[in-house]
């Protein structure tokens, strides 16, 4: 599915510059794409795009079709007319501008889209309105958020009958009128802003890749308004069973994540709805979509609800093909990635041979003296989407720093780097572009760089540690860091390597 030989970088909006707390979809997010163009990128890889958690991860989320109200531009509301010059100042943040307040983002956000509502118009109703009408999922996910302010933020669950179930809120609809307008409202500015990011970014010769997470949170408006899809008690509203994965690479405990499993009997009676309408909905933003934990489709692991580790679980079929065949006859060759990676089997591999998606490879994950690992770039596919690494690694320069002596000198010798001085060099490390260019001479179509490799940062500059729940997430740069990258290096490589 991928057809020409390309590369790109790995960067979440809310790492961007911005003087907004995160990094926001404006004016250095079009500086940004003119950037990685210049040095012969043509894709840019997101994370989730959808409202994260309170720690920040944009992988667990109240929502799987909305969009963060913390990544919308105050200065675009400001050109709309909205908010004042002074409102617009008193957003300014003054902290840290190497780290994403998401506190201050969604207070400073909330605050400023209040203000904006206070002001719309008639014609812009109109326009709010025609969005709502092109994106059913929004009703029920702003009469949530509604639900969810009237009741102090609480989760769904613990609500007042009858706002607990989605069936019954209705009769009680008029009196979140108001609050449930407003999230409409929100959601408006936040699609039109990412519509004209991606129309920039597509004018400019640059595909935007986004990435989807494959399960919901418990408490968010998917599941509270489509119960009968989860493995959800309906008298009690609790969870039979959790989403995990067992033990691997980065976790001894395995990784208990919590969501709800999709009852995929349920699911298919009305040829997977649901699915189909989420991965419609993320191709009217994304030219291509990594689906996150793809494995699952095939066997997914069921961990009891009261379990306090991922060790007890068991694996369960998933629906395979039967969705990606309703997915197909509804919108026919779709270009999405499968997020392969961690422990699989025949089942998946079969899974991927016949959707035909690309999966993924990460060079640091080949590194053994003692396999062949699949990760090594002689075993790459052409088929296939090669990562020097992803959010869920540490840094290149933090890798060959941390890993052991052995493993660090068959990396070096795979890549064809000799001598021993390979932590010299800084953010021009040549050890490091040796491991970068064996990623871009490899036959794979696609390579990518996630931005903090792009400039050779150490593990202070981490986006993501999986199975730890604080402290993620946090990564920003700034315009400084942004004009000390090497452009030459990269326009070099990727001329070389026809890319």
């Amino acid at each position: 599915m991928l057809n020409t030989r390309a590369s790109g970088v790995l960067m979440h909006i809310t790492s961007l510059p911005s003087a907004y707390g995160t990094g926001v979809m404006g004016e250095e997010t079009k500086r940004f794409i003119r950037k990685i163009k210049s040095m012969g990128f043509s894709y840019w890889q997101v994370l989730p795009l959808n409202p994260p958690d309170a720690h920040g991860s944009p992988y667990a989320s109240d929502a799987a079709f909305a969009l963060s109200h913390m990544l919308i531009d105050p200065e675009g509301l400001l050109r709309m007319g909205l908010i004042t010059q002074r409102e617009l100042q008193d957003a300014v943040y003054d902290g840290s501008p190497y780290t994403a307040d998401y506190g201050f983002a969604d207070r400073s956000r909330t605050k400023l889209l209040r203000a904006a509502y206070r002001r719309i118009d008639a014609a812009l109703q109109e326009r709010i309105d025609a969005f709502c009408a092109e994106n059913p999922w929004c009703e029920a996910y702003s009469l949530f958020k509604a639900a969810k302010e009237k009741f102090g933020g609480k989760p769904w669950y613990t609500w007042d009958a009858p706002f607990a179930r989605y069936e019954t809120v209705q009769s009680h609809a008029d009196e979140l009128r108001a609050a449930q307008d407003f999230y409409k409202f929100e959601q408006f500015i936040a699609f039109t802003q990412w519509r004209e990011i991606k129309q920039y970014a597509n004018d400019c010769g640059v595909k935007i890749f986004g990435d989807m997470p494959i399960y919901v949170s418990f408490d968010s408006a998917d599941v509270w308004s489509n119960r009968h899809l989860f493995e959800i008690d309906e008298r009690t509203f609790t969870r039979k069973r959790v989403s995990g994965v067992p033990p691997d690479y980065f976790s001894e405990d395995g990784q208990l994540w919590g969501n709800p499993l999709y009852d995929w009997q349920a699911m298919e009676k009305d040829g997977y709805r649901w699915w189909c309408d989420r991965i419609h909905a993320a191709f009217r933003l994304f030219d291509t979509v990594r689906i996150d934990h793809f494995r699952a489709f095939a066997s997914y692991w069921a961990v009891p609800a009261e379990s306090r580790t991922a060790k007890t679980g068991v694996w369960e079929k998933g629906p395979g093909m039967k969705l990606f065949r309703a997915v197909h006859e509804a919108f026919g060759d779709v270009p999405i990635v499968a997020e392969d990676l961690g422990s699989f089997g025949e089942d998946v591999l079969a899974l991927l041979e016949e959707t035909g998606f690309p999966g993924m490879r990460v060079i640091q994950f080949g590194f053994d003296p003692n396999g062949d690992s699949t990760h090594l770039p002689h075993n790459y596919p052409q088929n296939c989407v090669a990562y020097v690494g992803t959010h869920d690694n540490t840094t290149l320069l933090a890798w060959l720093w941390e890993t052991s002596q052995q493993d660090r000198r068959f990396a070096l010798d795979y890549c064809g780097f000799s001598g021993d001085n390979w932590g010299e060099g800084g953010f021009h490390s040549p050890s490091c572009r040796k491991i970068i260019e064996t990623v871009w001479r490899s036959g794979a179509k696609l390579a990518m760089i996630a931005y903090q490799d792009l400039c050779g940062f150490g593990s202070d500059a981490r986006m993501n540690v999986p199975g730890r729940a604080e402290g993620n997430w946090q990564f920003r740069t700034t315009e400084e860091m942004l004009r000390q990258i090497d452009e030459s290096y990269y326009q070099k490589i990727n001329r070389v390597f026809k890319r």
